[in-house]
C-alpha cells in the first residue's frame, strides 16, 4: 500500500479515536463522583486523555503523507463520528441542530474536495 493511502487511513483513524475519547470524557462528566480526586482519576478520564495523546501521534505520521489543505475536511468528520457514537453508546437522540450541522459538514466536504 502506498504511503499516501496509509496517511489518509491514519488521519481518519485519528479523528475516530478522538471522537471515541470525547464520548468517554462525556460519560465521566455525567457520572457522580465521591470526591475531586475520583472525578479526575478514573478509568474513563485516563483512557480518554490517553486516546487523545494517541491521536497526536497518529496525526504526526498521517501529516507526513497528506496535504495540509485536506486536513480540515478530515477533521470535520469528527462531528459525524461524535454524533453516531453518542447515539449508539450513550443513547442520545440527535437534535435538529446536530443533524443540520452534519448536513452542512457533508456538503462542505463535498464542495471543498472538488
Amino acid at each position: 500500500m502506498e504511503w499516501m493511502n496509509i496517511s489518509y487511513i491514519l488521519a481518519f483513524l485519528a479523528v475516530f479515536v478522538a471522537s471515541a475519547s470525547q464520548i468517554l470524557l462525556k460519560q465521566s462528566a455525567e457520572t457522580e463522583h465521591k470526591n475531586i480526586i475520583t472525578k479526575f482519576l478514573n478509568w474513563r478520564v485516563i483512557l480518554g486523555y490517553g486516546l487523545l495523546f494517541g491521536t497526536t501521534v497518529l496525526n504526526v505520521f498521517a501529516y507526513r503523507g497528506i496535504e495540509l489543505k485536506v486536513t480540515p475536511m478530515i477533521e470535520a468528520t469528527g462531528i459525524i463520528w461524535v454524533t453516531l457514537l453518542a447515539a449508539s453508546i450513550l443513547g442520545e437522540r440527535p437534535t435538529k441542530r446536530t443533524i443540520l450541522s452534519i448536513v452542512i459538514t457533508v456538503i462542505g466536504i463535498i464542495v471543498f474536495s472538488l
